[in-house]
């Protein structure tokens, strides 16, 4: 039996998208949600609070979302923390590239705020079959 998702940390630097995603994850989904604004600040989030799925933007500044999974991916514990990126660059090639990063699947942006928590949950299924 597949365990509930529950945890989840979005990891995205556009404020807007931030407050759609919390409250699509929140409201809709019923889902424990933090929020992080940088690849930095989701890898010290990582340190003191164990999400069930990371929400990840591929696009940002600084450390982008593929170099924040693998920093991530070397922190003790968290090698196999299923990951789903986020992003408006979801042509079949990218798409598979970040599967063989080790994400589980790309949500696509502009996301419907109404249908992503069951996105998450199907990726989670997915995860655990």
């Amino acid at each position: 039996m597949t365990p509930p998702l529950q945890r989840i940390l979005c990891v995205e630097d556009e404020p807007d998208i931030q407050a759609v995603a919390r409250m699509a994850l929140e409201l809709v989904g019923g889902f424990e949600v933090r929020i992080c604004s940088s690849g930095d600040a989701a890898l010290r989030e990582l340190q003191v609070w164990r999400p069930d799925m990371v929400l990840l933007d591929v696009m940002m500044p600084g450390m982008d979302g593929p170099s924040t999974l693998k920093a991530l991916r070397a922190l003790p514990g968290l090698a196999q923390l299923p990951v789903g990126f986020m992003t408006a660059k979801v042509q079949p090639g990218e798409v598979a590239q970040y599967k063989a990063m080790g994400a589980l699947d790309v949500i696509a942006k502009p996301f419907d705020p109404m249908t992503l928590p069951d996105q998450l949950r199907s990726l989670w299924e997915r995860h655990h079959a």
